[in-house]
């Protein structure tokens, strides 16, 4: 079972839904830390919504008391250190201890990056729970999109995938074969983004002898609500150019650039 608490933080009143079920797993070296169908969904800031788990549906022979407790606007809590394998996280969990929400007490809330996996049911999920408040729709399209920067035309495409995310600019996922790789350098960098998946590769932009770096990227794999862009090449719109049917379109302003 799954349940909202919404904080006093964005002035939203505290309920429960009781009308349907989710398993929300987390797992630290093929460990399962804990395995519940009673986690709480609560809003701790706008846009970042985070799972409380009961203490009783957590392996707690894998967590030790740090000693710390600390106040956070949902309570008061006691900090844990969280073993597993070859892993030791010092804060990896926080046992709510008293809470002006009824609901939250003895639930731990885990660092989403302390743990190596996070499922919902048998789905991997990414960053913090999806909200449902945040749409993501990938779209085929036949309008021409061209991407240059400083004039040189970066890629070409009469087929796009166009996708479209709450907050964010549509973004433009083309067929490698419309990209030109001349003017990219691979780069190690990597991202995960709760509503599309983890990237798979990202490429730094080299022209008229300067390097741009990160500005595009790939989703081999991506969630199955945008499966359409998988395998796709985008562009950060933010720092390029882009034209759709020869007509030039405004550089977006977004925390990405």
């Amino acid at each position: 079972m799954i349940a909202q608490v919404f904080g006093q933080s964005i002035g939203r009143p505290v309920h429960r839904r009781r009308d349907f079920v989710l398993g929300v797993r987390g797992v630290l070296r093929n460990t399962t830390v804990f395995d519940t169908t009673r986690a709480l969904y609560v809003w701790e800031a706008p846009h970042y919504p985070q799972y409380y788990v009961p203490r009783a549906d957590v392996d707690m022979t894998l967590l030790t008391s740090s000693g710390q407790r600390m106040t956070t606007p949902q309570g008061d809590a006691q900090r844990y250190t969280l073993r597993a394998g070859d892993a030791e996280h010092n804060g990896a969990a926080r046992l709510m201890l008293t809470s002006p929400f009824d609901a939250l007490r003895d639930t731990l809330r885990f660092a989403w990056q302390k743990l190596d996996h996070w499922f919902e049911e048998d789905e991997e999920i990414f960053v913090h729970p999806r909200s449902p408040y945040t749409r993501v729709d990938a779209l085929r399209s036949t309008r021409v999109v061209r991407i240059e920067l400083e004039g040189v035309v970066l890629a070409e495409s009469s087929s796009p995938v166009v996708l479209f995310e709450t907050g964010l600019p549509a973004r433009y996922y083309m067929n490698p074969f419309d990209i030109r790789f001349e003017h990219l350098e691979p780069s190690q960098t990597r991202s995960e983004c709760p509503y599309k998946g983890r990237t798979t590769g990202y490429w730094s932009v080299s022209v008229n002898g300067k390097l741009h770096p990160d500005l595009a990227w790939m989703y081999s794999f991506p969630t199955r609500q945008v499966l359409p862009i998988a395998g796709l090449i985008a562009f950060l719109d933010e720092k390029v150019d882009v034209f759709i049917n020869n007509i030039p379109q405004l550089r977006p302003s977004t925390h990405m650039g």
